[in-house]
């Protein structure tokens, strides 16, 4: 597999990009990175060895804590590639984070709608 196709199935998946969008806050201990998702910690650190073997990620132990650090270059070579198609312009990540925020709200939405 190449390392674009692990950037992009990386990426598929609905909690790593939630994930990702925490990480663009700060740091954060992978126990924080846990704490709003309803799954266990293993279920949480598989997702972020999967960020970090896509290179999304970095992690490292301070002391006893385990921290996690958005790689903000990572993305790089993914928009690289859509750049050569013309269509698409240098992956800006303000908005970026704007669309994951979005993608992220809209199943809320129509959650909320469905019960109302």
């Amino acid at each position: 597999m190449s390392d674009l196709d692990i950037k992009f199935a990386a990426l598929a998946d609905a909690t790593r990009r939630s994930i990702l969008t925490m990480l663009l806050e700060d740091d954060m201990a992978v126990t924080d990175v846990a704490e709003p998702f309803e799954m266990s910690l293993a279920a949480i650190s598989k997702h972020l060895m999967i960020l970090a073997n896509a290179g999304l990620i970095s992690q490292e132990k301070r002391g006893r804590v385990k921290w996690c650090k958005l790689e903000p270059d990572a993305l790089k070579t993914a928009s690289v590639w859509m750049q050569g198609f013309g269509q698409f312009e240098p992956v800006n990540l303000d908005a970026f984070e704007r669309f994951l925020e979005a993608e992220l709200d809209a199943p809320a939405e129509k959650t909320s709608s469905k019960t109302a």
